[in-house]
């Protein structure tokens, strides 16, 4: 359609309006060009953050399945992929309609630039690039919302996934474990300690009672026997009577002596043997650890 003709300076300043206002519907139209651009910008960011998601859950799931016992960890794993599984389809869902909404607003702009080339008529121009505009503005904040809350659901699958151990970790863990089963060695060791000692010591109590006990019944007893031939002979059956119990007594001890040893011996035998596999675990967990190390800094190079 051809412009109005121009009928004086009101005609005059009205053309001079309307090709301001042109102006300002080609800058509204780079405007929503731009955020177009700024959107197709945000999904491929988004794409990005979710390659990257992608590769953490893939090295922590190989993780995990090297590591022994961690099927609890599996199991609470399991549920959190499930969820990401589900959130990649609603990101195919939602990337498909970006790119038809895409499709559709690049042809509406080409339109508007093929009206503004063959100069339509001012007044529809508009009422066109303003309804575009707002339609526009609509689906960019729809399609904010969608993307915000999926970034959301992103980020607290991520935490969940942040909350199960990493190897280093689970190794500290074990060190802990290690020296706090170590402490509690040593404890009941010095328990059992004292408690031998209290044993002997209430054991040297009694034999020294009884000790006193006899040495004074002989004190008391030996004038009276000594000035008879028949005390005499009880006295010195008494004598060794106690004799005689003293060296079954000294016997009982004695092989509880050798018993003792015995076991004292077995249990060198076994420490010796402890700590030759002590010294090959704490080895074989240093060769584990410098491994887990190359393979962190190997997987940090991928990633890279």
């Amino acid at each position: 359609m051809a412009f109005p003709q121009l009928q004086g300076e009101s005609t005059f300043d009205e053309f001079t309006s309307t090709e301001s206002s042109i102006e300002e519907q080609k800058e509204e139209m780079f405007n929503a060009r731009a955020s177009i651009e700024e959107l197709g910008a945000n999904l491929d960011k988004q794409n990005e953050k979710k390659a990257n998601l992608l590769i953490d859950l893939q090295h922590l799931r190989r993780r995990i399945e090297e590591k022994e016992g961690a099927n609890g960890r599996v199991q609470k794993l399991l549920p959190l992929l499930y969820s990401l599984k589900a959130l990649e389809r609603q990101e195919s869902i939602l990337q498909a309609n970006y790119d038809d909404n895409r499709s559709q607003l690049l042809a509406e702009v080409d339109e508007l630039e093929d009206k503004l080339a063959a100069a339509w008529n001012i007044e529809t121009l508009t009422e066109d690039i303003d309804r575009l505009l707002s339609e526009s503005l609509e689906k960019l904040n729809s399609v904010k919302k969608e993307q915000g809350a999926q970034l959301r659901a992103t980020l607290t699958v991520k935490q969940q996934i942040d909350d199960i151990p990493t190897q280093s970790e689970l190794i500290q863990y074990e060190r802990r474990f290690s020296e706090l089963n170590a402490h509690i060695q040593e404890k009941h060791r010095q328990t059992r300690k004292y408690y031998a000692t209290y044993n002997a010591l209430l054991e040297i109590k009694e034999l020294m009672l009884k000790e006193t006990s006899l040495l004074n019944s002989i004190s008391s007893q030996f004038q009276d026997a000594i000035t008879s031939a028949d005390g005499r002979m009880k006295l010195i059956g008494s004598m060794e009577g106690i004799v005689k119990g003293s060296q079954q007594k000294l016997q009982k001890v004695q092989q509880g002596l050798l018993e003792e040893q015995k076991a004292c011996d077995s249990l060198k035998k076994r420490y010796a043997t402890a700590m030759a596999e002590q010294r090959r675990c704490y080895s074989l967990l240093k060769d584990f650890q410098e491994e887990c190390t190359k393979n962190e800094r190997l997987q940090s190079q991928k990633s890279v």
